[in-house]
Parts: structure tokens; C-alpha cells; sequence
């Protein structure tokens, strides 16, 4: 693969970089707060809990973060049924809400850390929410483990000995679309994203790799609305007035069901494929039920088809603890911290060091298959599955799916020593 260059720069305001997803759902702090109860936290004794500083913004985006809590509160449960961690300790987690800024993550890192006495952090599903608890991680250096944040940077130009990633990033799984938009007969290609750095990492890293694989391409528009703002009807009118041959989406949630209402209702898929990130995942597919998109090449999750054993468990578990399947945000939560609880045993220690070290080339079995930190960037190799959107018995879902394994989705190691050394 083609080493990559640093993200372009994309139209928009730069004083946005590193976030990840900014929808808030007003009204969800009542429902849903995040703080769990704490007990004493003293660590003289080796029979105290080993705990887990975990943090996450459940007020602003509970449709991916409540999920992802019963999906860590599942393997905590199950680690601690088979006899808990180094002999007999408990794994316990003392959660609390970011609020989806940088400064409150931070201050709440530090409060876990000074008076809750955690061993490590994990969590973040903003970006640049991830990225400051990652620069707090390097400084005091305590393990943090990111869970959702996608940003290329936390692993690499902004990459430190004391953070890791579970999900694949932005590179990643635009690595594993343009796999299959290379195959299309499309030259002339358009793209919609929301105006902040996932956005715009996910339009430069397809246009660089598309084009590396097909030069005969060009990208003939770009639409960039304001997340959770997206006009549906100028954006889809711009689009469809340069005519281009297929188009790369970004959008998600409330912006994503506006831009394919609007987009059915004037015809803009009509004979002309669409690529997209995240669309096939429940959270974003399912709400739009029988008016969601046929045909859409995406990345996703098609949680009720997926029969492997390791899979099979997870989903059967999940089902019966909570009553409901799971989403993209179970899975993560759920790997997360058995990837923690897997450190500390691998470790045999809470010990910083040595926990960074255990983390370091750490292996373990996930929902989706066999995953590894790597020890070069301290980016796991878990995947994605990619496939079109189908709608089935009155929701949306995925069909032709295959299962992309990250770790044939990253840029060559030396192009990643490069980028952690800038």
C-alpha cells in the first residue's frame, strides 16, 4: 500500500480538527447519567477491586454510548463471574460523563485518577475528546484505552507510549470502501461529509486512495454541511447539478435519514451508486426503517447474520442480559474491557509500565474475530464489515457482507514510523 501523506486539508474551520461525531441529543442528561457508584479506594490490600476509570459522553450521544456501557458492563460481569483478575480481584469501573468536551474529559481523567485511584482509562467517542484525554494519558502517564474515537491521530502524528485504539480508524475503513468503489465503472464521484475532521479525514483519505488505485478518476463536487445542520434539499440539488457518476456519504444519524429522504424524493440514487462510512451500523441504519437507502456500499454491522462462535456467544449473552440485540457501541464496549481485563492478567500487575508493556502486541479473541494491539502505533486490528444496504421485513440491513480484517487495511510500517515521528 502506498504510504500515506497527512491528512489534507479540507474547506471548513480548522479549529474543529480531531472530533469525532458531534450530534447531541437534548434532554438525554436526566435519562442517562453516567456515573456509577464508587466505594472505598484503597489499594493496600491484593484482594481490592482493580479499577477502571472509564469515560464517555452518554448525555450527548446515548444511542452509541448506552449500548457501548452494556456492552463493558456485560464483560466486566462475565470477567469477574470466572473469578475476577491476578488471583481472585474484582474488575470494577468507576464511569463518568465528558459531556462531549475536551476540558470536562479531562478534568474528570483527573479526578479518577487523583481520588478514585484508578489503574487505567478507557473510553471517548468524540475525537477530540479521545485525543485530550490521550495528551492527559502521555502526561501522567497512566494506560488509557480508547474505544470509539476514530481519528488517525490518536495512533499516529499525535500517537504516545500510554494510548491504544480499539475501532478502526478513518484510514481504515476508507481503505475498505475504496476496495470496493475501485471496482465501479464511476469516474466522475461527489462527496457529502460533515464539516469538522472526521468529516474531512474521511473525504481526503478516499479521494487519496481512490485515485491510487484508479487515476482516471476525478471529484467533481464536494458538499460540506454543518453537522447536525445538513439542508437536505440545496445539498442534494448541488450534488445532483454536476451530475457525477457516484457519490461518497459520511453523513450519519439525523443528517443521514434527511439526506436520503430528500435524495429518494429528487432521484440523486436513482442509477447511481453511493459509497458510505458507518451506514450500515443498527444505530444510524435501523431509525430509518423501511425508508432506508437499497444498494449503498457501507461499512456496518449486520449483528443478526453473523454466525461465527466467538459471535454467536456475544450475541446470545448480550440477549439475555439486556433483552434487546446488540449495536456497533455493544461490541466496542464489550472488547474494550476484555482487552483490559486481558492486559492486567497478561501484566500481572496494575503497574503502569508493566500494563503498557501487556497492552503492547496484546492478542485476544473479540466478538469479531481474533484482534491484536499492535506494537508499533498501539492500533488493534479489529475490522469492519462491508456490504450494501437492503431493506428486510421493514428495517434496513446489510446483505452480500464480508468481513474486512483490519489489519490488512493499515499503511506499511514504515509509513507509520513516519508519521509518529512528526
Amino acid at each position: 500500500m502506498v504510504a500515506p501523506q497527512l491528512s489534507p486539508t479540507a474547506p471548513g474551520n480548522r479549529k474543529t480538527m480531531n472530533r469525532r461525531h458531534s450530534l447531541v441529543l437534548l434532554g438525554a442528561a436526566a435519562l442517562f447519567a453516567a456515573a456509577q457508584p464508587t466505594v472505598s479506594h484503597a489499594q493496600s490490600s491484593s484482594g481490592e477491586p482493580i479499577r477502571v476509570g472509564e469515560v464517555n459522553s452518554y448525555t450527548g450521544l446515548p444511542a452509541f454510548t448506552i449500548p457501548y456501557r452494556q456492552g463493558w458492563q456485560l464483560a466486566v460481569e462475565e470477567v469477574n463471574a470466572a473469578g475476577g483478575l491476578l488471583g481472585g480481584r474484582k474488575l470494577e469501573v468507576v464511569s463518568r460523563d465528558d459531556a462531549g468536551k475536551p476540558d470536562d474529559a479531562v478534568r474528570v481523567a483527573q479526578e479518577l485518577i487523583s481520588n478514585e485511584k484508578v489503574a487505567l482509562l478507557a473510553g471517548t467517542y468524540f475525537s477530540h475528546v479521545g485525543l485530550a484525554v490521550a495528551d492527559f494519558a502521555a502526561r501522567n502517564k497512566v494506560p488509557f484505552v480508547a474505544a470509539e474515537p476514530l481519528t488517525d491521530a490518536i495512533t499516529w502524528t499525535k500517537g504516545n507510549r500510554y494510548t491504544f485504539r480499539l475501532r478502526p480508524s478513518t484510514y481504515m475503513q476508507a481503505s475498505m470502501l475504496v476496495e470496493e468503489a475501485a471496482t465501479l465503472p464511476a469516474k466522475r464521484w461527489a462527496t457529502v461529509a460533515p464539516n469538522y475532521e472526521y468529516g474531512q479525514s474521511a473525504v481526503a483519505w478516499f479521494k487519496q486512495l481512490l485515485k491510487e488505485k484508479r487515476p482516471d478518476v476525478e471529484f467533481v463536487a464536494e458538499q460540506w454541511p454543518v453537522q447536525g445542520k445538513l439542508e437536505a434539499g440545496p445539498t442534494v440539488q448541488a450534488l445532483a447539478a454536476t451530475r457525477p457518476d457516484a457519490i461518497f456519504n459520511v453523513t450519519f444519524g439525523a443528517d443521514l435519514a434527511k439526506f436520503v429522504r430528500e435524495g429518494e424524493g429528487r432521484g440523486l440514487f436513482r442509477n447511481r451508486p453511493v459509497v458510505s462510512l458507518l451506514t450500515g451500523e443498527p444505530e444510524y441504519l435501523e431509525p430509518m426503517k423501511d425508508e432506508a437507502p437499497e444498494g449503498w456500499i457501507v461499512t456496518g454491522y449486520p449483528w443478526d447474520q453473523i454466525d461465527t462462535p466467538e459471535h454467536k456467544a456475544f450475541r446470545d449473552a448480550y440477549q439475555k442480559r439486556f433483552n434487546e440485540p446488540p449495536r456497533q457501541g455493544s461490541v466496542v464496549g464489550y472488547a474494550t474491557f476484555k482487552a483490559i481485563a486481558a492486559a492486567v492478567e497478561k501484566a500481572g500487575s496494575t503497574d503502569p509500565e508493566k500494563l503498557v508493556d501487556a497492552l503492547s502486541g496484546l492478542s485476544l479473541t473479540s466478538p469479531f474475530g481474533p484482534i491484536t494491539f499492535r506494537a508499533l502505533d498501539h492500533q488493534a486490528t479489529m475490522g469492519a464489515y462491508v456490504g450494501k444496504t437492503i431493506v428486510k421485513d421493514g428495517r434496513g440491513t446489510m446483505a452480500d457482507w464480508r468481513y474486512a480484517d483490519g489489519a490488512n487495511y493499515l499503511p506499511s510500517d514504515e509509513a507509520v514510523r513516519k508519521l509518529r515521528a512528526e
